[in-house]
């Protein structure tokens, strides 16, 4: 067995290294049986380093179907092309539009999949596609990928949530809900539909004494009836009442006014820019999955102007959100994802709109795990088809697993019955990956 050379402090016990290396040099078993090192995880500081390395996501999702064309993948020239430039991003040869100057600089940590052909415009069916990573089945109902995640990455005994989904926009908000699927209630969505802070949470004047005392009284009950009673539901349902109680008291990460005011004036007044700074307190306090709705970009009219809009203040804050996770050590450990249920169609109809289009749209991966500064897959010079590396649902999101550290090919049971967590035989892009 490798000799493992410790002073005996409890302060100097454990890094993340030291940590892992001893795993990997002398075993799990050996590591466990040195109780000093153990108790050293309880140290804030080795608390606080373990949890800058846990993976977790934020997703931004563009409901409403973002246009390809007026964000990462410009066609201007061509008859489909629109108004607006390209401009250089700062990898040589790969341009995006000029509406995106941040992103544009600050291009080094992003990778542009430009060849998403996911088949499905419609905006139900995409979302649930594209929050899911597979078509769905009438006789099992798949977990999203944030339930996935909550599975994968959640800590068991962690007292935040493990999957948190902001959506205020009434537009498009019951096409893409969260649902943990066969995964059960322990796993679904906190959903902030008009408050950012989760209403219902405090505890409305009762005293510690009390809300204790209900608790336990509620305990008693709830024990009685599931004596005798072997059920997953009824599992899961406690499960998700417990880490209930642990969110009530952290409902301060959801307090963006805790935040100094330089850094709410970088992310911006707007609602979007708010919802992600709110989202990087959380994934800094263990969360490991958030969404961050921004609706709706259906510009099947005046395509233009609504991108001309919506277009500067995503371009703002995803950059910043980049920034501010890099400068907190944050974005080794964590995926930053755009994603919508479709693209646009290259061609511009008589409303100077673009309508849906599933077959050659892009999507973005940023942070943990990706090749930055790079773009995979290409379309043809109109935008209208994928000319190179066609990518589906089930790809993609074998590629976000496998970046997040995650198999993709291991199987759930339902029952008896194996599901694999993307379509067998699917395979990640290991050209974006790192």
């Amino acid at each position: 067995m490798a000799r493992i050379n410790f002073c005996g402090s409890a302060a100097h016990a454990v890094n993340r290294r030291g940590f892992l290396s001893t795993l990997a040099t002398a075993g799990a078993a050996a590591f466990a049986a040195d109780m000093t090192r153990v108790q050293a995880l309880a140290l804030p500081e080795v608390a606080q380093d373990l949890r800058r390395n846990q993976k977790r996501c934020i997703l931004l999702w563009l409901a409403g179907g973002a246009s390809q064309m007026e964000t990462f993948d410009p066609k201007p020239g061509a008859v489909t092309g629109g108004p607006f430039q390209s401009i250089q991003t700062s990898t040589p040869g790969v341009r995006i539009c000029e509406l995106m100057p941040k992103m544009a600089r600050r291009f080094k940590d992003t990778c542009i999949i430009r060849s998403l052909n996911t088949r499905n415009g419609d905006h139900g069916g995409g979302s649930r596609m594209m929050m899911r990573g597979r078509a769905g089945e009438s006789n099992l109902d798949y977990p999203d990928l944030g339930a996935v995640l909550a599975r994968e990455l959640g800590q068991e005994n962690s007292s935040v949530p493990d999957y948190v989904s902001f959506y205020f926009a009434t537009e498009g908000r019951m096409f893409a809900p969260g649902t943990p699927g066969f995964l059960g209630a322990r796993y679904g969505s906190m959903d902030l539909y008009t408050s950012q802070i989760p209403e219902n949470m405090r505890r409305a004047g009762i005293s510690d004494q009390d809300h204790q005392a209900r608790n336990e009284l509620r305990g008693l009950i709830s024990g009685q009836f599931e004596r005798g009673r072997l059920s997953d539901s009824i599992d899961s349902h406690r499960q998700a009442y417990q880490r209930m109680r642990g969110i009530m008291a952290h409902e301060r990460l959801f307090d963006i006014n805790r935040e100094p005011q330089a850094i709410r004036d970088r992310y911006g007044p707007t609602l979007f820019g708010q919802q992600c700074l709110a989202a990087r307190r959380l994934v800094e306090a263990g969360v490991p999955f958030v969404r961050v709705g921004r609706a709706w970009w259906d510009s099947h009219g005046q395509n233009f102007e609504t991108h001309q809009e919506m277009v500067p203040e995503l371009d703002h804050v995803m950059a910043t959100l980049l920034d501010d996770l890099e400068q907190r050590g944050l974005l080794e450990s964590t995926l930053v994802i755009t994603l919508a249920e479709f693209g646009r169609t290259p061609n511009i109809n008589s409303q100077l709109g673009r309508d849906h289009f599933a077959s050659a749209w892009s999507s973005t991966l940023s942070g943990c795990g990706i090749r930055g500064g790079s773009v995979y897959g290409r379309t043809d010079e109109t935008g209208n088809r994928v000319a190179d590396g066609e990518v589906n649902a089930a790809r993609l999101f074998a590629t976000i697993y496998r970046a997040l550290g995650i198999n993709h090919q291991k199987n759930y049971y339902v029952g008896v019955r194996p599901v694999p967590l993307t379509d067998p035989g699917t395979e990640p892009i290991r050209e974006v990956l790192a």
